[in-house]
């Protein structure tokens, strides 16, 4: 075997290792690395640990109130449950943010990616 040979099919063989590895973390199974603290109108204290990246999240019972983003992804907040509807909320990266007086908690939450 030449070595011109043996260098284009190690080439094929890394752009085919490359190709597998990036669509293996773009799977739907990715996750916002950190944490999503929010408390709810009542006061309870809750914790989610690196959410996944698709789809849309609900928050408790009641929504929150007072959310506080310390992944690496931003998100949109909604007042619905089913992310959905005007009136959103962008909270960036490592960011918190309180509702408005007068306004209602919200519900749900998408991730930016």
């Amino acid at each position: 075997m030449s070595v011109t040979h043996r260098r284009r099919l190690g080439i094929a063989a890394g752009a085919a290792f490359l190709t597998v590895t990036v669509a293996g973390c773009s799977g739907l199974g990715r996750t916002a690395v950190g944490t999503v603290t929010y408390d709810t109108p009542r006061g309870r204290h809750i914790q989610v640990s690196n959410p996944l990246v698709r789809g849309c999240h609900r928050l408790a019972p009641g929504g929150a109130v007072l959310l506080r983003n310390r992944t690496l992804v931003d998100f949109v907040l909604y007042g619905t449950p089913d992310c959905t509807g005007g009136g959103t909320t962008y909270l960036a990266t490592t960011v918190s943010d309180v509702i408005a007086p007068g306004e209602g908690p919200w519900r749900s939450y998408t991730i930016v990616h």
